[in-house]
C-alpha cells in the first residue's frame, strides 16, 4: 500500500555523513586516485587536485555507506572510482555547457554529484524517489560542501517540476517513458540527454521535441562503451 505521506510535503530524517578517505585502506585510496588521474588525462580532463580529492570522498563516503545500506552494485573505492566516477566523467565532457541541469532518477547522486564537482558553475538538482539514497545525497552535498547541488526526494513525473536548462536521466525507463517524464523538467529550448549503451536508444519522435545528435564514446580504463542521445525541447 502506498503511503499518504507526499514525497513532497514529508521531511526526511537527517542522513549521518560517515566516510572520509583516512578511514579507508590508504593502499586502495591510492589505487582509486590513480584510476581518476589516468581517466582524466584519457578524457583529456585536467586533474585539479581539489576536485580529485573530492570524488575521492565521494567514492569513500558511498563505500562506508554500501557496509549497511545497498546503495549501488559497486561496493569499494576503486570500483567506485572506475564504474560510477568515471562513467559520470566520460558522460559529463560530452554534454553541452549548461548553467543547470536536473538528474532525474539520480540513485545514490550517479552522473548528478561527479559532474556537480566537475562542473561547479553549473546548478545540479537530483531527484531521487528511494529515500535511503536520497539520503545518501544529502549526505554527500555536506560531505563535499556542494553548494551547487539542491536535492528533491520524490518521483519525476509526481514531483513539481522544476524546469532547467537541461536534463538527463540514466537508466530511469525505456525512451518513450523517460522523454515522456524527462520533458517537463527541461526550459524551452533546454537539452535532454539519454544515456545508452553501445547501441543507442531508439527514440520515438516527439513534439515537443528535435534530435540533434548522438554521440559515442568510450569511458576510460577499460570501460564500457556509451552513446549519449541530445534532443532540444522546442515547445
Amino acid at each position: 500500500m502506498e503511503r499518504r505521506r507526499s514525497p513532497q510535503a514529508a521531511r526526511p530524517r537527517a542522513a549521518r555523513s560517515e566516510a572520509r578517505p583516512s578511514e579507508v585502506h590508504p593502499d586502495r585510496v591510492a589505487a582509486a586516485r590513480s584510476l581518476l588521474l589516468a581517466g582524466f588525462a584519457e578524457l583529456s580532463l585536467i586533474a585539479q587536485p581539489e576536485r580529485i580529492e573530492a570524488l575521492l570522498r565521494l567514492a569513500a563516503l558511498l563505500e562506508r555507506w554500501g557496509q549497511r545500506i545497498n546503495l549501488s552494485g559497486h561496493r569499494d573505492v576503486e570500483s567506485i572510482a572506475r564504474r560510477l566516477i568515471l562513467d559520470a566523467a566520460a558522460l559529463c565532457v560530452h554534454l553541452p555547457p549548461v548553467p543547470s541541469l536536473v538528474d532525474l532518477g539520480s540513485g545514490a547522486g550517479f552522473p548528478g554529484l561527479p559532474i556537480a564537482v566537475l562542473r561547479p558553475e553549473s546548478a545540479l538538482l537530483l531527484v531521487e524517489a528511494r529515500e535511503k539514497r536520497h539520503h545518501f545525497q544529502r549526505a554527500a552535498v555536506r560531505e563535499l560542501e556542494l553548494g551547487n547541488v539542491e536535492t528533491v526526494w520524490g518521483r519525476a513525473e509526481r514531483v513539481e517540476a522544476r524546469p532547467r536548462a537541461a536534463v538527463i536521466a540514466q537508466a530511469v525507463a525505456e525512451p518513450s517513458r523517460a522523454l515522456r517524464w524527462m520533458t517537463p523538467w527541461a526550459e524551452v529550448g533546454g537539452w535532454l540527454a539519454l544515456p545508452g549503451g553501445e547501441i543507442p536508444p531508439e527514440i520515438p519522435s516527439h513534439p515537443s521535441l528535435i534530435p540533434v545528435r548522438v554521440v559515442a564514446y568510450t569511458v576510460p580504463c577499460g570501460g564500457p562503451k556509451r552513446t549519449l542521445w541530445l534532443g532540444r525541447r522546442v515547445c
